[in-house]
């Protein structure tokens, strides 16, 4: 058109699964464009909204992509987001609307369900007058945290601002419509200092495990008021086996497996170091050091400066005394003949990943005191579980016991311990192995 003003740009969100030997072959001819006359994007110069869903494919097991993406597209969606796979990725980055800034305070008011969409538009264009409008998060759910309920979203909030961004003519991403899990030790944390679990279930319209849930169909329905459906059946939610109970053996105990856990051995120091000092990234590191005096009636043990970071399970001799947590306790009453043995297995209970906290260190980053005095002389030992556990923990033996009845409490709890257990796949049952879930009764963290 002459005169408009149009301007190219690299297309970041991929239609649903075309990514066929025929639009490879024809990706040199294909283009995005941002048509600011008429503030509307172009696909291949045609006008184009899109309407996207979230997916973080490292969150997902490769085996469900298909699935997820395809269960994606039957909802009516055009586009999808997704993130690169990066070791430096972790949960929760999208929470940095938490920080404390007008434009983060806007941005939380702008993507949330249940706000006022005109008014969130009209600041949009204070600083953007003309283009698309877009809402590239707009949250569907949120993330949880260790100690909370898990976190809901009305479903019918959600949809009536869907209806409200989609009937002005806006794109919108849903953020998340698949959230997955973060896997082994990729979880993270927001502040003031909360902790993520790994499930990245997000209340989103497709759960955890990629069910389907009430929210999907009711966004469905939404959305099918502005753009039609594709034809064909909605994959259904995959199916779930119950193996029965399984009987876990005791292993070891953390501090009787060192040579295990620790096979270069510790690293000495006169002060506490930290994880990364100790070339510890992520997991647990037991620091050790011996009692200087003769704590017969119940001494404090501090951390002054909340230099717990994040979880501290304290035992001497090998007797428990409770648990230090970072933002919560900070000092504990422990006892202890002169010369006992002090452990503080710490806990990277996951990092902050935002923000100006960004640089959130693990393991005891100031010192500890006893009694006032700061303790010195510690042996620290970096503590490999991942691969203790997969080819060196089994082989130790152990006996059969239910823990159903232990008590994990700051006041009272067993030494951190391995269990091991097996469970058999039938055979003669078709369509074994199935997913499942796995449940601890009486279990806490």
């Amino acid at each position: 058109m002459p005169g408009a003003r149009v301007r190219s740009f690299s297309l970041l969100l991929a239609p649903l699964l075309l990514c066929c030997a025929h639009g490879l072959r024809h990706a040199s001819q294909k283009t995005f464009k941002i048509d600011y006359s008429r503030d509307r994007f172009l696909k291949d110069g045609q006008p184009f909204r899109y309407i996207s869903g979230s997916i973080h494919y490292s969150r997902v097991p490769r085996f469900y992509w298909k699935d997820r993406l395809l269960k994606m597209k039957m909802a009516g969606l055009n586009a999808i987001q997704t993130l690169p796979c990066s070791c430096g990725q972790v949960v929760g980055s999208s929470s940095a609307q938490n920080e404390a800034s007008p434009l983060s305070e806007w941005r939380a008011d702008y993507n949330r369900a249940g706000n006022n969409v005109t008014a969130a538009f009209q600041i949009q264009r204070k600083s953007e007058p003309k283009g698309p409008l877009v809402n590239s998060e707009f949250y569907t759910g949120w993330l949880d945290h260790w100690g909370s309920p898990h976190s809901t979203v009305k479903s019918e909030d959600v949809a009536s601002s869907l209806y409200d961004i989609l009937d002005r003519g806006a794109n919108v991403n849903l953020y998340m419509f698949m959230g997955g899990t973060n896997f082994g030790y990729w979880n993270g944390a927001n502040i003031p200092y909360a902790a993520q679990p790994t499930s990245y279930d997000y209340d989103a319209p497709l759960s955890e495990a990629g069910d389907l849930t009430d929210k999907y169909f009711v966004l469905q329905k939404v959305i099918q008021k502005f753009n039609p459906l594709p034809e064909g059946p909605i994959p259904p939610s995959t199916p779930k086996f119950a193996y029965g109970k399984v009987v876990l053996k005791k292993l070891k105990a953390v501090g009787e497996a060192l040579d295990i856990l620790c096979p270069s051995g510790p690293v000495k120091s006169l002060y506490p170091l930290t994880f990364i000092q100790v070339k510890q990234y992520f997991g647990f590191v037991l620091y050790r050091t011996t009692l200087p005096q003769n704590c017969s009636s119940p001494t404090p043990l501090s951390s002054p400066l909340d230099g717990v970071h994040d979880r501290a399970y304290v035992s001497v001799d090998g007797v428990p005394q409770g648990v230090l947590e970072r933002n919560s306790v900070t000092t504990l009453n422990i006892m202890g003949k002169a010369g006992a043995t002090l452990d503080l297995l710490v806990e990277n209970m996951g990092r902050v990943n935002y923000g100006k906290h960004i640089n959130d260190f693990k393991g005891l980053v100031s010192n500890l005191t006893l009694n006032s005095n700061i303790l010195t002389g510690w042996t620290i030992f970096p503590l490999d579980t991942e691969d203790a556990v997969q080819t060196h923990l089994g082989s130790c033996g152990g006996q059969e016991g239910s823990c159903q009845s232990e008590s994990h409490s700051s006041s009272s709890y067993r030494l951190p311990t391995f269990y091991a257990g097996n469970f058999s796949i039938f055979s003669g049952i078709p369509d074994l192995p199935q997913d499942t879930f796995i449940q601890f009764p009486g279990w806490t963290k």
